[in-house]
């Protein structure tokens, strides 16, 4: 049986528990708690940011089960027959849920013809519909669509915040990250929660020592050597 990820082992449930989008879970939460919940949301960030992780929480917190869940990959199923099929279906009532959720990840990917099937369906939804579009490219989502929509937009850790995440995973998973091996793991991730872990996960793997070192992560990544960073460093300094 194949080993689960970190990245979804430790994926946050709650709002609470997301890292630095609190401009994104703030207003979010406090709109949940009015009662007063969008029908159209557009998430745009890089990758590995956690778009997908807080639409879960979202379509969660508003009551909606799995029945009444439609993730949609938009880079497969773009075209206007697609989108088409989604807007007949979505006048039909929740199973058990007080909504119909659809994800449309990749959004950007959509073609010119199905946003413009999709328009009318966007402004004008049913009571029951939330939409909750994600995308790396948020230039390439037209206007149109923008301003139909609430949008949020996700930011890029700092290496900081990478490091705490990796030695704060690393610990649950029962070792000891030394500082520079968790500043590295940082560096190597670049600016992308999924990526340290996924960084994080590698290391472990290849590793049974409880207490980690950055040496370890260079040999697990094939990251260069910090003495050979430094020679390189002090090369450039004196114009070799």
């Amino acid at each position: 049986m194949a080993e689960q990820s970190l990245y979804r082992a430790y994926r946050p449930k709650t709002f609470s528990e997301v890292v630095g989008q609190e401009q994104v879970t703030g207003p979010l939460s406090e709109a949940l708690k009015a009662k007063k919940v969008g029908h159209a949301y557009l998430f745009a960030g890089s990758r590995g940011l956690g778009k997908t992780s807080v639409a879960r929480i979202l379509v969660r917190e508003a009551g909606c089960t799995e029945k009444d869940l439609y993730e949609i990959d938009a880079a497969s199923s773009n075209s206007v027959e697609d989108i088409r099929h989604l807007t007949e279906n979505v006048y039909t009532l929740p199973f058990d849920s007080p909504y119909k959720v659809y994800i449309l990840d990749e959004a950007h990917m959509l073609s010119k013809s199905a946003w413009n099937a999709f328009l009318k369906t966007l402004e004008e939804p049913p009571k029951h519909a939330i939409f909750i579009l994600a995308t790396t490219e948020l230039e390439r989502v037209p206007d149109t669509v923008q301003s139909r929509c609430q949008v949020f937009e996700f930011k890029k850790p700092s290496r900081g915040a990478l490091a705490k995440l990796a030695t704060d995973v690393a610990k649950k998973e029962g070792c000891m990250l030394a500082p520079d091996a968790a500043e590295l793991i940082a560096l190597l991730a670049e600016g992308s929660y999924r990526d340290a872990l996924s960084v994080l996960q590698k290391v472990l793997t290849v590793s049974s020592d409880k207490k980690l070192l950055r040496e370890e992560v260079e040999k697990a990544t094939g990251a260069p050597k910090r003495e050979l960073v430094h020679s390189l460093i002090y090369a450039l300094a004196k114009g070799e």
